[in-house]
């Protein structure tokens, strides 16, 4: 029982009706059998799905809620070597699939990663994975971007020498100098790629692969190599003017700042783009002294690439925006630009990025006065270093050719990923790149294949956590900011995170779409090493020469009379509900009490037919073993709580035998229980008591009204609801209402030979009947496979046995 003691997850029991919880690893009680446990899972959450490098999103956050800050940082590092960093930039997809989203607003994941890490930045023992055996092969990184050093984490970690090369004076690339210190302060980068040299990654600094050291070197010196260099030049605009003094382009003004220069472009500065590096360059505009900073965008808002809070923080920080304008040239004096030209544009159809095409309007061009203009429209790689003589592919786009599942190029041994394949995309994405690319050079430097098991389809077998509307709405946690007016003077973080009981109760909002989070702590606690979370599906077909089939009945649905009040009043429970409140394994463990308050009621009223012999829900049959049991759990009732007072009201009672007449009377003579021949038609919550008022009519034609403290709705007895595709699989026919067909003159033979049927599914019967028909069924598949007996088995082969006469007495002690 550790998996499930481990488990973080909590959901709603089905075998105790959803009046209490069970873990997603779970055993129903301690009698059940099989007495293995199960753990029960959906399918993969949204959030996983979503996440470029499949993170187990839905596991850290039940960690996170559960305490365990530890363990969920590990398991976010089994993906991702850098949750500090994407808990302050990513632009988490995985929030857009969240379900909770549907209900008002979805889980601020990306800041719980934040949260989690952070904690372990500020700790005295970080977090470092476990080393495997040294290696004595060596892989050579080009790059110290994410894509680079995520490779580099996980080689490491596997046991493999690896070394970095960055042109840079400083590692983490475009973390370092294209993102401010305002969304990601440079501490908290430098702390993460600590981790990574304490795995034995040798970094090298201000070495640029090409200039200082040749690539063909890093080939012959190197079994691997791995080119994660990112993009790192600007696209430019191509109008005239663009060579003007006053026009710097926003990927170099970035990495100035970032490096640590003083850059003051003049008062009035515009930012031509929409993306994230626009928004970058104009906040820090802001920062660095300009006092009129705004940005030129040829489309609406609606299209803008940038993060909406990267675009709200602006606005904020009061940025202006100018939408649908482009520009078309830079106008100066002396080599000097004094302002940019711009063209109002309409937007067409859509193009091929799924956003409105600009068209500009004739005749509608304005000057914009300026003292400085910084283009931020794109990025792209230089990859001069990458020589004809190397045979390593490059696309028209300037970018590496790889496979898509593997990442290496056309040259055997040599790898690629992040945005020197993508073009400029997001960090989570080079992560991921970095990652996948790692798994690849294990498998080459072993020998392997290189792609066997790996592509998958995340669409495929999503959870699906289906109708929300009924789902209680709990708004997600604000995240705590500088304000406005303070920050935009300061490069200090702007988001100060969450505290620890903020996170907790914004990871406790999740809807563990899933089930099972994989958080794979049951893993790890498992002795036997019987959890394998990767299993899959498996058909097989089982030669067979009879069929019985006893798929049961499913309970009516209660809700379905909604007179009654059951799901809207508290107190107001099915005959199943009350079965395991009596339980001694159920929810409170055999004491009986209200679901309101928790207190022990004394009037309990009892309905019979919810859901049989009703023509208005369709079933008209009568269920035949609602009268026993409803007496049944009266009975009980009364010996669990001595002071219980149960009404049965009913139509009339089914208790043919002398047996269960007797039953019935002992229930009256003994126990004191009241049976009042009438059918309520609806039940009434009193606001304040949550008790239930039935109006009845007595058999002498008057009106009573009656207040009781708890009311038990005996639930008829309805087809399975694969009774269909069971018929359909079978080739057998089902009766009007939806049960197996059978005959009278043979009630355990459905419609098709060699199949046979016992219990509920072949209609509504009690215990001995269903025993009786159960050894029918039984003695029929025998009498079918009677020829056949003793063909398929085998003698059993047992060791040979010790001859101890003669031997003293020993004494084993089995531990």
């Amino acid at each position: 029982g550790d998996c499930a003691n481990v488990c973080p997850v909590s959901v709603k029991s089905e075998f105790n009706e959803g009046m209490d919880e069970r873990k997603a690893t779970y055993r129903h009680f301690p009698q059940a059998i099989p007495s293995g446990y199960a753990i029960d899972k959906l399918g993969i959450s949204p959030c996983k799905a979503a996440c470029p490098t499949h993170i187990s999103v839905q596991g850290y956050v039940a960690l996170i809620s559960a305490g365990k800050y530890r363990e969920a940082l590990k398991l976010i590092k089994q993906d991702n070597p850098f949750p500090s960093v994407c808990g302050r930039v990513c632009n988490h997809p995985c929030e857009e699939a969240c379900m909770r989203g549907k209900v008002e607003q979805p889980i601020d994941i990306m800041h719980l990663k934040r949260f989690v890490a952070d904690l372990d930045l500020n700790d005295e023992t970080r977090y470092i994975p476990e080393v495997k055996e040294k290696k004595d092969k060596k892989v050579a990184v080009v790059g110290a971007g994410p894509a680079g050093l995520t490779a580099a984490y996980y080689l490491a970690a596997q046991g493999y020498g690896v070394d970095v090369f960055e042109s840079l004076p400083v590692a983490g690339g475009w973390l370092a100098v294209g993102i401010p210190e305002y969304r990601l302060p440079k501490a908290v980068l430098k702390a993460e790629i600590r981790v990574i040299e304490d795995l034995g990654v040798k970094i090298h600094l201000n070495t640029s692969v090409g200039k200082d050291i040749p690539l063909d070197k890093l080939r012959n010196d190197y079994d691997a190599l791995f080119i994660g260099c990112g993009t790192v030049l600007s696209s430019k605009l191509d109008i005239p003017g663009e060579e003007m003094q006053g026009v710097m382009h926003g990927v170099d003004y970035l990495r100035r700042v970032n490096l640590g220069e003083n850059v003051f472009l003049g008062d009035r500065v515009a930012v031509v783009g929409g993306g994230n590096v626009a928004m970058d360059a104009v906040r820090t505009a802001v920062r660095t002294g300009s006092k009129d900073v705004f940005v030129l965008y040829r489309r609406s808002r609606k299209e803008m690439p940038a993060s909406p809070e990267e675009i709200e923080e602006a606005l904020e920080e009061g940025i202006n925006m100018e939408f649908q304008v482009a520009p078309v040239r830079i106008v100066g004096k002396d080599g000097k630009l004094t302002g940019i030209e711009c063209l109002r544009m309409e937007l067409g159809e859509p193009d091929a990025s799924g956003r409105r095409r600009p068209v500009p309007i004739k005749g509608s061009e304005f000057i914009v006065e300026c003292d400085a203009v910084i283009p931020a429209i794109g990025q792209a790689a230089e990859l001069d270093f990458v020589t004809k003589e190397s045979g390593i592919a490059i696309n028209k786009w300037k970018n590496f050719d790889v496979d898509p599942v593997t990442f290496q190029t056309n040259v055997p041994g040599v790898f690629a990923g992040g945005d020197v394949v993508t073009g400029p995309a997001t960090v989570v994405k080079a992560v991921f790149a970095g990652k996948e690319a790692a798994v690849s050079i294990d498998r080459y430097l072993k020998g392997e294949d290189l792609a066997a098991g790996r592509a998958r389809d995340w669409t495929k077998d999503l959870a699906d956590k289906g109708e929300t509307s009924g789902i209680a709405k709990v708004m997600r946690e604000k995240y705590p900011h500088l304000k406005p007016d303070s920050r935009k003077t300061t490069f200090e973080e702007v988001g100060i995170g969450f505290s620890e009981e903020a996170a907790v109760r914004e990871a406790n909002r999740c809807l563990a779409c899933g089930i099972c989070s994989e958080c794979y702590q049951c893993v790890d606690v498992c002795i036997a090493g019987a959890v394998n979370h990767d299993d899959t599906f498996a058909e097989e077909n089982i030669e067979v020469g009879a069929i019985i089939a006893a798929p049961g009945f499913e309970a009516f649905d209660a809700g379905l009379r909604g007179e009654y009040g059951f799901g809207t009043y508290a107190n107001v429970v099915t005959s199943v509900q009350f079965e395991r409140i009596l339980s001694a394994s159920g929810p409170y463990f055999g004491h009986v009490q209200r679901l309101s308050d928790g207190k022990e009621p004394r009037k309990i009223a009892f309905i019979q037919c919810v859901g049989s012999r009703d023509t208005s829900c369709d079933n008209s049959w009568c269920s035949s073993v609602c009268c026993m049991y409803a007496t049944k759990e009266a009975i009980i009732g009364k010996e669990h709580a001595k002071n219980l007072e149960p009404t049965i009201f009913y139509m009339d009672i089914r208790a043919h035998g002398k047996d269960f007449d007797r039953f019935v009377n002992r229930a009256k003579d003994e126990y004191g229980i009241r049976y009042i021949r009438s059918m309520p038609s609806t039940i009434k919550e009193l606001q304040q008591s949550k008790n239930l008022l039935i109006q009845y009519v007595r058999e002498d034609g008057s009106l009573v009204e009656e207040e009781f403290e708890m009311v038990v709705l005996s639930v008829g007895l309805t087809p399975p609801k694969e009774a269909a595709g069971l018929s359909r699989a079978l080739g057998i026919d089902l009766q009007e209402h939806g049960f197996c067909k059978t005959t009278l003159e043979n009630p355990v033979q459905t419609s098709r030979e060699g199949v046979f049927v016992c219990g509920a599914f072949g209609g509504p019967k009690d215990i001995p009947e269903t025993v009786m028909e159960a050894s029918g069924a039984a003695a029929c598949a025998q009498g079918l496979l009677a020829s056949r007996r003793g063909t398929m088995t085998c003698e059993a082969d047992l060791p040979l046995e010790n001859d101890i006469r003669g031997i003293g007495p020993r004494t084993g002690v089995f531990v």
